[in-house]
């Protein structure tokens, strides 16, 4: 009698282990939402037991809250490459805005349903991951192609920074209300944003050369 097959698993690198469940867990949260999953679902679509998932995270909110930070800086990653690729402003809000529709197109509202959870994240804006730092550096970058004073040009990008994300979730939530393609959400929102500074830059050299006349 020929002797049965045995089955034997795949011994992953710790590290491998823990990002197949954090993918798993991103894919299951993408399709289903936060409220249908939990610890022994996302151990059964990794294909291992609820315990040794309970090895690499001590609760479900810690693994959640680690998927998190790992879309967060995974978006804000390609955002960074697409600012240091870029040659004129148009081209930079551009970068950003796209970066940021293609994650939505691709990997779906991640981040948004984590982020809709208190027990997951104190933070209930998709931007606000690397933030400051993002403001600074395009908040800069506007001042001196406008010659704008720095509190403008600050305010300027912190509103305006929350854009890129409401065309994403615009794109996935509405689909069944428009038939807008991600490029003609992507034309519109780089016009909104380019001719909001162009039009606040018009508005700051006429104040000032008023002032000037009086």
């Amino acid at each position: 009698m020929a002797s049965k097959a045995r089955k034997t698993r795949t011994r992953l690198d710790p590290a491998e282990r823990r990002k197949l469940i954090l993918d798993h867990a991103a894919e299951m949260v993408g399709r289903d939402g936060v409220a249908a999953i939990s610890m022994e679902s996302i151990g059964q679509a990794a294909g291992v037991s609820k315990s040794l998932v309970y090895n690499y995270f001590p609760n479900l909110n810690e693994l959640l809250s680690e998927l998190l930070e790992r879309e967060l800086r995974m978006l804000r990653r390609e955002q960074s490459k697409a600012a240091q690729g870029a040659d004129t402003f148009e081209g930079l809000v551009r970068g950003i805005t796209h970066a940021y529709i293609k994650y939505i197109d691709e990997r779906g509202l991640i981040i948004d349903r984590l982020q809709a959870e208190p027990s997951v994240s104190a933070v209930h804006d998709p931007t606000e991951y690397g933030r400051d730092a993002a403001v600074d550096y395009l908040a800069d970058i506007i001042g001196k192609h406008f010659d704008l004073p720095p509190d403008i040009a600050q305010a300027a990008i912190d509103i305006s920074f929350g854009l890129p994300a409401s065309a994403g979730m615009y794109l996935l939530r509405d689909k069944s209300r428009h038939s807008m393609s991600w490029q003609q959400v992507e034309d519109i929102t780089v016009t909104m944003i380019v001719g909001a500074i162009m039009a606040l830059k018009d508005d700051y050299v006429l104040n000032r050369q008023s002032l000037r006349a009086d």
